[in-house]
Formats: structure tokens, sequence, C-alpha cells
């Protein structure tokens, strides 16, 4: 017989992340900012960065590598343009940070870009730009990462799943457009989940310490590394790598931070992180006017083309987190797989 999944409540969550951190000496805040992206991503479905990830946090504090009394701060700035010392807070508060000052110069300036270093794992990307989406702005952000992506023709791991985020607003508050996504064929705790439920991955996700096509979460973990996405070279996997590569241009070579196979392997608590992150705000009233009803009329036809046939209804980037979201609300909670509230207590 099947165990039964667990229905936690969005409160119930973000208490256990905050009493977590705080007991190990996190600021309330700072564990605030950090129970708010990783229940976030729970909610919108993206189990891989939710508090699947809370460990590696704990972790982090534990070993001081995270300094937790730490705030960022900017060391120069112009008009549009900033760069912020992260001092090695924690990710979320680097985030949080640094995108507040790259909305604040779109609103005054119609641009604001942001480069950060000294930072360290911020959760899902999508958090930074719906930010300023709730500001009435576009909103782009990057990271770099510890290396985990496999290059087409190589078996060696060299650059992170270096997730991509462009978010906008429609004329509708509750449909912006929201993309977020891994440069890799898929982000890293998806395996990482996969391994806790025990189950095979799809083929074309990771690859073996040979470089080929491997289906085993345990090996891709152990010695293997993700395909960028695209997959193998014969599906276009080269175009993932080079959008890891100008993720890890706007972040690590931009901010001055690690870069590469620079940045400390995954789950490693030794020296700092120092990761390179990128935050972009865009004011479309500095543009040509009616950009909100343009972008719903646009997401509009898209969702109304025709279905290939047994195919069901055409989404756009944002719509499954809405779906996932929609069921949390209906739920009256998150749903856990049994095997992951096991390994959280």
């Amino acid at each position: 017989m099947a165990e039964k999944n667990y229905i936690v409540k969005i409160e119930d969550a973000k208490n256990f992340v905050v009493s977590s951190m705080v007991a190990i000496g996190t600021q309330p805040s700072h564990a605030q900012a950090l129970a708010d992206v990783l229940v976030l991503a729970d909610q919108r479905g993206h189990y891989s960065h939710g508090l699947n990830r809370l460990e590696k946090y704990v972790n982090e504090v534990k070993s001081k590598s995270v300094i937790v009394e730490n705030d960022p701060f900017i060391e120069k700035e112009t008009v549009s343009t900033a760069l912020v010392n992260g001092n090695n807070a924690m990710g979320c508060v680097v985030g949080n940070f640094a995108m507040s000052v790259a909305i604040k110069k779109a609103k005054e300036a119609g641009v604001g870009w942001v480069a950060a270093n000294h930072s360290n794992h911020y959760g899902i990307a999508g958090m930074y730009s719906l930010q300023a989406v709730e500001q009435g702005l576009m909103g782009f952000s990057f990271t770099n990462s510890s290396p985990f992506l496999v290059p087409t023709r190589s078996k060696e791991r060299y650059l992170g799943t270096n997730p991509i985020t462009c978010a906008a607003p429609s004329t509708n508050p509750d449909d912006p457009f929201v993309l977020d996504m891994a440069t890799t064929a898929v982000a890293q705790g998806k395996v990482e989940v996969a391994k806790r439920k025990d189950v095979k991955l799809p083929n074309g996700w990771g690859t073996n310490s040979s470089g080929e096509n491997c289906t085993d979460p345990r090996e891709v973990l152990k010695s293997g590394g993700l395909y960028p996405l695209g997959g193998p070279e014969e599906t276009s996997g080269y175009k993932g790598s080079g959008l890891a590569m100008m993720v890890e241009i706007l972040c690590g070579i931009l901010s001055g931070s690690h870069y590469g196979s620079n940045v400390r392997t995954w789950q490693s608590n030794e020296g700092y992180a120092n990761l390179g992150q990128c935050f972009i705000a865009v004011n479309p009233e500095m543009f040509a006017p009616g950009f909100q009803a343009r972008l719903a009329d646009l997401m509009k036809g898209y969702r109304e083309l025709k279905p290939a046939d047994g195919q069901e209804a055409i989404l756009v980037a944002g719509d499954p987190e809405r779906l996932a979201m929609k069921k949390v609300e209906e739920d009256g909670g998150i749903l856990y797989h049994p095997n992951f509230i096991t390994y959280l207590l």
C-alpha cells in the first residue's frame, strides 16, 4: 500500500524554516527571507528549490561559510547601475537587497542594472524578477552556481545550472509572464528529488562520468553531471551551453566573483562560495505606450493556439506555476512526498 502524502500549511512550512534557522543563530529577518523564498518555490511547484534546500543552508551557517550577521552593501554606483558586495550574507538577503536597488534605479532612470559578488545560493531566480513585476516593471535575474553542467562534447563539469528569469506585467496583475529556467536540461535539485523518491531520470537529463546519457540519479550526482538545455549535441545542447556561458558572463565575470570551475563544488562548505548574480529592472513606460495590454494580447493568442493531437492546453511561461499555486490554495497547503517529510525531520 502506497504511503500517504502530507499536506503542510504555508505558514507552518515557513515557521519551520524560520525556527530551524534562528535556532542556529540566523537573524530573524534573514531567516524569514529564506522561509519566503523556499516556501514560494514549493508553492510554485519547484520542489527542487524549496524545503529540499534547507539542509544546505543549515550546513552553510553551521560551518560559517555563510556569515549570518552580515548584510550586503553597495560598493559603487551610477544613476542606473550598481555593484553590490553581498558580504557573504545569505543569498536570498543579497538578492532582495540587489533587486530593490535595481527597482529604485529603474523608477528613477528607466533601467536599473545591478551585479552582485560575494553572494550565496539565492533560491528560485523567479523570486526576484517577480519583485519587479509587483512594481509594474520588467524584471530579470541570473546567478552562477557550482559546476554541474557538462558542456557539449565534454565529459567534465564546468558551469553551473546558471538560471535565467524574465518576468513582465500584463493588464491582469494575476497574470504576468514569468520565465524561470535553468540553462541545464533540468535543475540539479530535480535529480536530488528523484534520488529521494528512488526513481530513474528521463533520458536527456544527465550524464555519467564518461559523458554518456545516464538515468541513475545517484550516478549523475556523484560522478556525472547535467546535460545543457537541449540535451546532447544532436538535439542542440550547444545552445544551452551558450546560454549558460552568457549567464556566467553577466554574473561571475561582470561582478568579479568566482566563475566557471572556480566556484566551489556543490555541498562543499570549505571557504566562501562568492557567487555572482545579476539583477535588472526595466520600466516599460519609458518605451512605447501600451506594453501591458500588448503582452496580455500576446499571451492570449498563444494560449488559444490549437493543441496538437493528444495534447492538452498550450501554456505560457508561468502557467504551470499558477496552476500549482491554485492547487495549493485548494488543498489548504503544500503536498509533500512521505520520503521527503522523513528526510526533513
